[in-house]
């Protein structure tokens, strides 16, 4: 059998927190206490009732077998009932929801639904790698375009229009964005709807940011015209803290919900029936829910602007979400400085460039991480001792 790879392999590099963590092992391995914060996997439990509806689940001797593809029907029901009361936006159960296993595989399942080698996507920078690395493995082209601190990490027409192509099927974006936290002005997300109504394109929004430090949760599909042009994203992970367990959705118009469900009924067997059932329970935490781990990541939240003023770096304070976006002064670079803070203080964030050209010369640090240990790090770098 001959040893060469796949073409796709070549274009793909290594997702950089699996390399990236193989050195901060190391340095654990050596002794040293890494305070991480790179990665934004919630460090908080889900709730009780979440947990016990999954053991409960899991003691019944008839649920281990294989599930539907399209999840139970009293899960797609409370997805319904969560963006109903959440964003007030009315969906059909049957029709217009569909359970994944993570947003990753949503973006995987739909790139295939929709892409032809030769297609393209327009993807932000920065933005979510996995958007542009699913459209590489399929093929298609991939085109930034760009964002910027100067028009508030917001996409402008100008920039849209600049990079588009005739070749453009999929166009995506996330507010509140990561890595920036832009929240996104209700003129700029009903401008993307119009502008791939416009283009006659595929408007995939990621929205699994919208309870965290956000005054008001949104969806574009609330946006006139959505419903022609929008899928969105929307996920657990950080909402409910199950980010390991694996639980997204993906709405909007059904026959595209259809098309995907094809590509992913051939791909999986369906999500254990208890994660299901602890995905239900997740659903129906009441508001309170949200506002008390909002409270925990405002504290966490100014600890971190705090770091970042003691180092030098420049914020800014009306973004949500769950990463502080800094800015580095004239002459330094994320990696290096990154780089640097790992080595010697044993430090780690997350390199700007990681999401885009454009995030070249930022950081990015996670709130996922307990206020004590943020605490620590601010101890660790002492006054001037980075700058």
């Amino acid at each position: 059998m001959s040893s060469a790879f796949a073409d796709r392999h070549a274009a793909i590099q290594p997702y950089y927190f699996q390399r990236k963590l193989q050195e901060v092992r190391q340095l654990e391995a050596a002794g040293h206490r890494v305070i991480h914060l790179g990665i934004g996997s919630p460090d908080l439990p889900p709730a009780p009732e979440v947990v016990e509806a999954l053991c409960a689940a899991a003691q019944q001797p008839d649920v281990h077998g294989y599930q539907s593809y399209s999840g139970l029907p009293a899960l797609r029901a409370a997805m319904a009932h969560y963006y109903g009361e959440q964003y007030g936006v009315q969906l059909d159960p049957e029709r217009e929801i569909l359970p994944l296993m993570g947003s990753k595989e949503g973006i995987m399942h739909l790139s295939m639904a929709f892409l032809n080698p030769g297609d393209a996507v327009m993807v932000p920078d920065p933005g979510y790698p996995s958007y542009a690395a699913a459209a590489r493995m399929l093929g298609a082209a991939v085109i930034p375009y760009t964002l910027s601190e100067a028009e508030g990490w917001e996409p402008t027409v100008e920039a849209l229009e600049a990079a588009w192509t005739a070749q453009v099927k999929i166009l995506y974006t996330n507010f509140p964005h990561m890595p920036t936290g832009a929240v996104g002005s209700a003129a700029t997300r009903q401008m993307l709807v119009d502008f791939a109504r416009q283009k006659n394109i595929v408007l995939v929004h990621d929205n699994p940011y919208s309870q965290v430090l956000v005054e008001r949760p949104a969806s574009f599909l609330s946006l006139p015209g959505a419903t022609s042009c929008v899928l969105e994203l929307n996920s657990l992970s950080k909402s409910a803290n199950l980010a390991g367990w694996r639980i997204g959705m993906l709405c909007g118009r059904a026959d595209w919900i259809a098309a995907v469900l094809r590509m992913k009924s051939n791909m999986d067997s369906g999500m254990f029936y208890g994660l299901q059932q602890g995905a239900i329970a997740a659903l129906q935490q009441p508001r309170s829910w949200y506002e008390s781990l909002n409270t925990l990541y405002a504290e966490r939240r100014e600890a971190l602007w705090a770091f970042c003023t003691q180092m030098g770096w420049r914020f800014e304070r009306n973004r949500a979400g769950m990463f502080v976006w800094a800015g580095l002064p004239e002459g330094q670079e994320g990696s290096e400085v990154v780089d640097r803070l790992l080595q010697e203080k044993h430090i780690f964030l997350t390199p700007g460039e990681v999401f885009g050209p454009s995030g070249k010369t930022y950081v990015r640090l996670s709130l996922c991480a307990p206020l004590e240990a943020i605490l620590e790090a601010l101890h660790r770098i002492g006054p001037n001792s980075m700058k």
